[in-house]
């Protein structure tokens, strides 16, 4: 599998010709120039509203009639837009031609900013997605919840991707429990130094994991 991280919490990857982007935050993502109009994902999955994970949705869309997957509330909402999408829920999983994804939970909160009020989105989510070749576990924006542990026992996550931003999500330290709970096999850290406030040292986190840390350079891929 070849999965590319292009920054904050935007990832895809490739699996058996099917390529799938997660949380696209391209355009004005400070630490990618790809431009989105190049990329040619079959799916988009999302993890919430809020603007640094769909920014680029629309456009990707438009250009390659990827399919959105998302919860229930953002589906409907790109639904009635004309773009093709297929809508979950937390709890749920569906097979798709790349793996079976199961939608999980995530504590956080998920908005469309329209002006001066923010328009509820329904909840926030993360993904376990259960390839033929990886399991691979998003957890989207959140902080830490037991509820990983058992995500551990029921899945053999091999490629965790986890928050270490802290002021929005879970920080370094969470994030370590939440690595020795879900017993994944490597873990890469997302959505930090994008902003001031979520600065931090990934690669001192990696190093606390010792070799099931693995930091990834935005723009960078790598075949597991």
């Amino acid at each position: 599998m070849k999965i590319t991280y292009y920054g904050h919490a935007t990832v895809g990857f490739e699996i058996d010709g099917v390529n799938v982007l997660i949380d696209p935050f391209l355009t004005s993502n400070p630490h990618t120039e790809v431009d989105p109009s190049t990329l040619r994902p079959d799916y988009l999955l999302l993890t919430h509203a809020h603007f640094d994970h769909i920014e680029d949705v629309e456009l990707i869309a438009k250009e390659t009639g990827a399919t959105i997957v998302a919860t229930h509330e953002l589906a409907t909402y790109y639904e009635k837009k004309g773009f093709s999408v297929h809508g979950m829920n937390i709890g749920g999983g569906h097979a798709f031609p790349f793996g079976r994804v199961t939608m999980t939970q995530a504590f956080h909160s998920s908005s469309f900013d329209m002006g001066d009020t923010p328009i509820y989105m329904g909840m926030p989510a993360g993904f376990i997605i259960e390839t033929n070749e990886l399991t691979l576990y998003h957890a989207g924006d959140t902080s830490l919840f037991s509820d990983m542990k058992m995500y551990g026992e029921r899945f053999e996550i091999d490629v965790a991707f986890l928050p270490i931003g802290d002021n929005f999500t879970m920080g370094p330290a969470d994030a370590l429990d939440a690595a020795q709970w879900l017993q994944a096999k490597r873990v890469v850290p997302i959505h930090f130094d994008t902003f001031p406030p979520i600065k931090q040292d990934a690669q001192a986190f990696c190093d606390q994991l010792h070799r099931r840390g693995l930091l990834i350079e935005p723009n960078t891929t790598i075949e597991i």
